[in-house]
């Protein structure tokens, strides 16, 4: 109970402080605006003295949000989170920003008043499993069935796919690996695989492979992986 309502009250008190971070920074926008309607000749002056206010505001508020992370949790060091184009690793939280070592070994450093204005996903909170979309294209005079059929060999027998089903769904025949005509492109029919893997490395790492595979079996199996085409009209230049 205790700690519930601690919780409580650090995010009252946090929900305040990003108010007042707010207030602050539209009194300082006020200020200058005035200052400079009153007395141009300050222009200068002012602006960096706006500059500098600005610049504590932000501080203030990568401070809050560093508060809202740690009261909520939505993730915590070690975790794999993906927030906007970043995703990796979490390697330390502070109140100003966190760190996070993405699949190249880079340091990302995030400050933690973006964070909290994205969307975050957290493959590490629960069950990390991934229900990955691997997608193919075909060309429209190649055989869908031949070409299913290649795609679910070719993801069954990956060491890193999944077994999700249950023990009934297999008596019943349900696939491993469902494979769906998701839409019609412009030169290419367009399959997607359902292939559920331990994690998102290893689902990146074998939609890598699958691709490489994929690709031997469709040109060994005559199934053509269409490329855009482009009709170009020549018209006659008039006569001059």
């Amino acid at each position: 109970m205790l700690l519930q309502a601690a919780k409580f009250i650090g995010a009252g008190l946090a929900s305040i402080g990003l108010a007042g971070a707010g207030v602050g920074i539209g009194t300082v926008f006020g200020a200058l605006v005035i200052g400079i309607s009153r007395n141009p000749s300050l222009k200068d002056e002012l602006f960096k003295t706006a500059i500098l206010g600005f610049a504590s505001q932000a501080a203030f508020s990568n401070i809050i949000s560093g508060i809202f992370i740690v009261i909520f949790k939505p993730f915590r060091v070690d975790d794999i989170i993906e927030v906007g184009e970043f995703m990796g690793e979490v390697e330390d939280i502070t109140l100003r920003h966190t760190i996070i070592r993405d699949f190249e070994n880079r340091r990302v450093i995030i400050p933690n008043s973006n964070i909290s204005a994205e969307n975050i996903k957290n493959s590490s909170i629960t069950d990390q499993r991934i229900n990955k979309r691997i997608f193919f294209g075909i060309s429209y005079d190649s055989d869908i069935e031949l070409a299913t059929k290649i795609i679910r060999e070719e993801a069954e027998k990956h060491p890193s796919c999944q077994e999700w089903r249950t023990s009934k769904q297999i008596e019943q025949g349900e696939p491993k690996v469902y494979i769906r005509l998701v839409s019609f492109g412009d030169s290419s029919v367009n399959l997607r695989a359902n292939v559920w893997a331990a994690g998102p490395i290893e689902a990146f790492e074998m939609e890598c492979d699958l691709n490489k595979s994929v690709k031997k079996r469709f040109d060994a199996e005559g199934i053509e992986i269409p490329f855009p085409h482009r009709t170009l009209v020549y018209k006659n230049k008039p006569a001059s």
